[in-house]
């Protein structure tokens, strides 16, 4: 918890923060299916990596599964924002479920950029991190087809059957910088590497990271609200860092510290794209009880909206 008294004098809230479309239609998704069709309704892994969201939808009604045999036979499933792989989806009809599909629209759309480069009989590289969830729906759109790179040292040592038929896609929250810096290995060794026409990093992930950057120049440590779990929170941490500036994620206020705070008068304060606002809220609400002011950057507008799901069948 803060100290009764802190040398922090001023908060600058960044904006964009927070939400991302992506999130808020997954979220928005569920309670959408509660109030359209009561419980129970499951969800295949956690909606967005954020376990206040996900602690408020299991109490309106929500039960988050590990895997698709967990739910009984005919009853509704959401898919997470993060995506399957076609495998899920077959399964899914194999059980008779009724599924929504809460795949933020940007993952669907590498999807179908690994199914034409697959089809084109292209070796496909992935530039992501092993084990995430959005990577491993990926992964299971082509398999065997896809090579996990995920840094500069094994962009160096990948290996495709054919170094002249080679496409790469990236996971939609990695650092921009790092990414760039992978891309750019990948293309020394491989000239005719295809890509997408646009870049596949979010939008809401680009804005975010660049809000950081901007952050570290004019205060002296930035917190950043996000779960240990959530790709693009701990990106967000680690472009602050690699700038110089002193950054630390924090679930909520219960997780910011004496430390943190030592010898700072500019805080900045930003979410990422799976935190609630209220979570911000709650910090500055604390630190203007010990007098700090708040300064807002803003730096873009967000006006990015997505439709809800389709409803399942009834």
């Amino acid at each position: 918890m803060l100290p009764e008294r802190t040398s922090v004098e001023k908060i600058i809230l960044a904006e964009p923060r927070g939400f991302c479309a992506g999130v808020d239609r997954a979220v928005e998704a569920v309670r959408s299916a509660l109030r359209e069709y009561g419980r129970p309704l499951y969800v295949r892994h956690q909606i967005v990596h954020n376990r206040f969201v996900l602690e408020a939808l299991e109490r309106e009604g929500a039960i988050f599964v590990d895997n698709l045999d967990m739910v009984p036979e005919g009853q509704r499933v959401i898919f997470s924002a993060h995506g399957v792989a076609p495998s899920e989806w077959d399964h899914a009809r194999e059980r008779g479920l009724r599924v929504i599909d809460a795949t933020c629209p940007l993952v669907t759309k590498v999807h179908s950029e690994v199914e034409r480069y697959a089809a084109d009989g292209q070796s496909v590289i992935l530039i992501g991190h092993a084990g995430h969830e959005e990577v491993n729906g990926t992964l299971g759109v082509a398999p065997g087809k896809i090579m996990l790179v995920g840094n500069v040292d094994e962009a160096a040592r990948v290996q495709p059957p054919n170094p002249d038929r080679v496409a790469a896609v990236t996971q939609t929250t990695l650092s921009i910088d790092d990414t760039r810096e992978i891309m750019e290995a990948l293309k020394q060794r491989f000239p005719a590497l295809a890509t997408p026409k646009t870049d596949d990093i979010c939008y809401a992930t680009q804005n975010r990271q660049n809000a950081v950057k901007e952050l570290v120049e004019v205060t002296d440590a930035i917190l950043v609200v996000g779960s240990k779990s959530s790709s693009n929170a701990n990106r967000m941490v680690e472009v602050a860092r690699m700038r110089g500036g002193r950054a630390y994620l924090v679930d909520s206020l219960a997780d910011v510290e004496a430390a943190m705070l030592d010898g700072v008068a500019a805080l900045g304060l930003t979410a990422s794209a799976s935190s609630p606002e209220w979570l911000v809220e709650e910090i500055i609400g604390a630190f203007a009880e010990r007098g700090a002011t708040v300064e807002l950057m803003k730096l873009k507008e967000e006006r990015i909206r997505f439709p809800l799901p389709r409803p399942a069948d009834p």
